[in-house]
Formats: structure tokens, C-alpha cells, sequence
């Protein structure tokens, strides 16, 4: 399988894109027909204030925010049982 996600396209042309291929993972930096895997620890490693690391991380959150549930996870249904307190610990 292989996919790719642009997540940034800097003003001077560089395009960066976040690679998925045979079972790696890796960001793809491509620019005036020249691209080049860099493995994705090495970028994680560079600058934290470039334009490309903070596009990244902003990828990284829609994809928390459309998988993942709130801290706590949804109310229970009406009618659940609730859990039973751990001993010593404290009913609220």
C-alpha cells in the first residue's frame, strides 16, 4: 500500500508530505521535480518553530480530534450501572 498526505506547501515551492509505503512511514520533502524520504524521528528532530513541523503537528491533532474520544469518553447511557469505588477510595 502506498499513500500520500500533503500537510505543507512552503512559499519557495517545497511541498511536504507525510508517505506511507510498504509499511513505513516517513515525510516526503519534493521540490523542482527532486524528492527526498526523510525519516520521520529525523524531521521530528529539526526545528520546532519551521513552517513544515507545525504544520505536522497541526495534522497530527485533526486526526486525534476526528479518531479519538474527549478525555473521559462519552456519558454513560441513561440505565448503565456505574462502577464500584476501589477500596479507600473516595465516593463522590
Amino acid at each position: 500500500m502506498h499513500a500520500t498526505r500533503l500537510f505543507h506547501a512552503g512559499p519557495d515551492g517545497t511541498l511536504w508530505s507525510l508517505e506511507r509505503a510498504d509499511g513505513q512511514v516517513r515525510v516526503l520533502r519534493a521540490r523542482g521535480g527532486e524528492a527526498e524520504g526523510l525519516d520521520l524521528a529525523a524531521f521530528l528532530g529539526g526545528d520546532p518553530a519551521a513552517p513544515e513541523r507545525r504544520a505536522f503537528h497541526d495534522l497530527v491533532a485533526t486526526l486525534i480530534e476526528a479518531q479519538a474520544p474527549a478525555v473521559g469518553g462519552a456519558p454513560p447511557e441513561a440505565g448503565a450501572a456505574a462502577a464500584e469505588p476501589s477500596p479507600g477510595e473516595e465516593v463522590a
